[in-house]
């Protein structure tokens, strides 16, 4: 029987670096029911159309899809269900204060892995990228990779 905690599992959110410029990054915990825990370990989260809200004192994920786990019972189970996440009252004040402080900053989740046998979720605070910038590091990133092509010619010859 393979040990499932043992297996490193990481699933990241792949629309966060070109949506968004990160300012600051914290580490939760998720509640989770059992048969989400076993369905995100076998790597079946999907964070891209997810967010986190911070509502009186507690933050929750909302809108992240975690799929019915294929062998247990799925009457009832609502996949984008509202989860609560695990913050330090510190962490959460925080944030509570820098949301409130800024305009046009929101919170997302970055990555889902796993650390020992507990399930964790990275999060930022973060500000949306303006079309404009988003252009901008498309064309950067594209000659980055022209100029390393290149070199990697040059070495060729």
């Amino acid at each position: 029987m393979i040990e499932l905690y043992h297996i490193n599992m990481k699933i990241t959110n792949r629309k966060f670096s070109r949506q968004f410029h990160e300012l600051e990054k914290f580490e939760t915990g998720m509640s989770l029911i059992g048969a989400e825990v076993k369905s995100i370990r076998a790597g079946n989260i999907r964070l891209e159309e997810s967010f986190v809200k911070i509502i009186g004192s507690e933050a929750y994920l909302i809108n992240a899809d975690v799929p019915v786990y294929p062998f247990s019972r799925p009457q009832g189970y609502d996949s984008k269900r509202t989860r609560k996440l695990l913050l330090h009252k510190k962490e959460l004040l925080r944030l509570k204060v820098k949301m409130a402080g800024a305009s046009g900053l929101t919170i997302v989740p970055v990555a889902c892995y796993n650390k020992g046998s507990l399930i964790k979720l990275q999060i930022a605070l973060v500000k949306g990228l303006r079309s404009r910038e988003k252009k901008n590091l498309e064309k950067a990133r594209d000659v980055k990779l022209d100029q390393e092509r290149e070199a990697k010619e040059y070495m060729k010859i």
